[in-house]
C-alpha cells in the first residue's frame, strides 16, 4: 500500500478471496455468480489506516457480484481499467459511510479505476484496487503491467505468510494438546510445569511431560525427551506421551508401566532412544516410587530446606530397546518436599560436567526457595518453576527444556 499511495495512485486496497484464505475448496465455475474477499489493506492518500477505519474496516468480509469489475478480473484473469467505481461499489461505499462527505469526495474524484488479480498458480487468490483522481493521467498499459509484476510479488508474499501461518496452527494446536490440563491439584500433591522449545522461533519440540491419575488415588508424574526437534520428535512426543496416559489407566506397578512403554516405542518409528523419569506419589502410604530410563534423576527438597538428586537403584536404558531393566526406586516421604522432574536441556552444558550441573540446579532451587514470597498472595510454586525454566547455564537454547515441579503432601490419619 506504501508503494502504490499516494506515489503512484491516490487510493489503494487489497482483498483476498476468503475461499483461498481459509484454505477452501476453490469455486467450482470460473465465473461463479459471486465472490466473498475479506479487505486485507487499505491507504487513501496520505491519511492513516485510523481515519478509515470505522468506514472501510480491515478484516471485513464483503459479497461482490459477478457484474462488479473484482469479479469479472478475476474471472478473466487480466486487469480490469475503468474511469469511474462502479455502481455496486459507489453504493456500497456511502451506504457503509452513514453521511460523512469524505466518501462522496472519494469518488466523486475518481478519474482513473483500476482492478489487479492476484493469481498463484494459475488461480485468482484475491485483487488489488488503485484509484487516480481526475487531475492525474488516467491508468495506461504500463501502469497496469508495473501493478501486475507487484501483484505477483505480493500473491507469493502472501503464500508464504498463509503456509507460515498454517504451520503455526499446527504446531500451536500440538503444543496445546500436550498440556496436562487444567486440573492442577490431586490429594497431597499440587503441581506447577513449564517448557521452552530449543531455537527461536520453534513452539514445540521433544520434550514431553504429563500428570495422571492412577488408580487408588495415586498420581503419576512423567517427564520424557525424544531425540531431535521439530515435527518428526512431536510426532514421537504425541505417542509416547498417548502411550503413558493410556497404561497409567491400568493397575499395574511404575515398573511395569515403563516396560511397556519401552515395548510399545520399539514399535514406534522415532520413538526409540527416548528418555523419560517416571514418578508415582501415593500420599496414603507416603511412599514416591521413581523408574528412570535413562533420564537425568530427579530433585527431592525435603522438609530440611536442602535439595539433592535422588540416588536411584538403577538408571536404566532408554525407551525403545527392549533391556527389560528397569527398577524403581521407592522413597518414603513423611514430611511435605518438593520432587521436580526436568529434562537434560536444564542440566547439559559443553563446558560442564552433567553432575555439576544437576549440584547447580539443586542450588539454583535452593536459592529461590528461600526467597520472601510476594505479600500479594500470589502462588509461589508456578514462579519457581519458572525460575528453574530460565536458569541452564547453556543459555543458547541449543535444547529443549521443561520442568515439572510437584508439591508433595503426606495424607495426615
Amino acid at each position: 500500500m506504501h508503494a502504490l499511495t499516494p506515489g503512484f495512485c491516490d487510493a489503494a486496497s487489497v482483498y483476498l478471496l476468503e475461499r483461498w484464505r481459509r484454505e477452501e475448496n476453490a469455486y467450482v465455475t470460473a465465473d461463479p455468480p459471486q465472490i466473498e474477499a475479506r479487505r486485507l489493506a487499505l491507504r487513501v492518500g496520505t491519511d492513516t489506516l485510523e481515519d478509515w477505519e470505522s468506514m472501510l474496516p480491515v478484516g471485513e468480509v464483503i459479497v461482490f457480484p459477478r457484474e462488479t469489475p473484482y469479479a469479472r478480473a478475476l474471472a478473466a484473469g487480466h486487469a480490469q481499467v475503468l474511469d469511474t467505481v462502479d455502481p455496486h461499489t459507489s453504493e456500497r461505499l456511502v451506504a457503509a459511510a452513514g453521511g460523512d462527505e469524505r466518501i462522496d469526495d472519494l469518488l466523486l474524484r475518481v478519474g482513473s479505476f483500476l482492478v489487479v488479480p492476484l493469481r498463484l498458480r494459475g488461480a485468482a487468490v484475491g485483487f488489488v484496487t488503485c484509484t487516480r483522481g481526475p487531475d492525474r493521467a488516467p491508468f495506461l498499459p504500463a501502469d497496469v503491467a508495473a501493478v501486475e509484476s507487484l501483484a505477483a510479488r505480493a500473491s507469493v508474499a502472501l503464500d508464504n505468510a498463509r503456509r507460515y501461518e498454517r504451520e503455526r496452527r499446527t504446531a500451536l494446536a500440538i503444543r496445546n494438546s500436550l498440556l496436562p490440563g487444567t486440573v492442577q491439584e490431586f490429594e497431597g500433591c499440587r503441581i506447577a510445569h513449564g517448557c521452552l522449545p530449543a531455537g527461536q522461533g520453534t513452539v514445540i519440540g521433544g520434550d514431553w511431560f504429563d500428570v495422571l491419575k492412577r488408580p487408588g488415588d495415586r498420581v503419576g508424574l512423567i517427564v520424557g525427551d525424544a531425540m531431535g526437534h521439530g515435527p518428526e520428535s512431536a510426532v514421537a512426543m504425541i505417542q509416547l506421551r498417548t502411550a503413558a496416559r493410556t497404561l497409567a489407566g491400568l493397575d499395574i506397578s511404575p515398573a511395569d508401566l515403563i516396560r511397556r512403554l519401552d515395548a510399545l516405542a520399539d514399535d514406534t518409528p522415532g520413538a526409540s532412544f527416548a528418555t523419560c523419569m517416571y514418578a508415582e506419589w501415593d500420599a496414603r502410604q507416603c511412599t514416591c516410587t521413581l523408574v528412570g530410563a535413562g533420564h537425568p534423576p530427579p530433585l527431592l527438597r525435603g522438609p530440611d530446606g536442602r535439595t539433592a538428586p535422588v540416588p536411584l537403584v538403577g538408571a536404566g536404558l532408554p525407551l525403545g530397546l527392549g533391556a527389560d531393566t528397569y527398577e524403581a526406586t521407592v522413597l518414603t516421604v513423611p514430611e511435605p518436599a518438593l520432587l521436580v522432574l526436568y529434562s537434560d536441556g536444564l542440566v547439559e552444558c559443553r563446558d560442564a560436567d552433567i553432575d555439576q550441573e544437576i549440584t547447580r540446579l539443586a542450588h539454583t532451587l535452593d536459592t529461590a526457595a528461600a526467597e520472601p514470597v510476594d505479600a500479594d498472595g500470589r502462588d509461589a510454586l508456578p514462579a519457581l518453576c519458572q525460575r528453574l525454566l530460565h536458569a541452564p547455564s547453556d543459555t543458547t537454547g541449543a535444547d529443549d527444556r521443561t520442568v515439572l515441579l510437584a508439591e508433595l503432601t503426606p495424607a495426615r490419619g
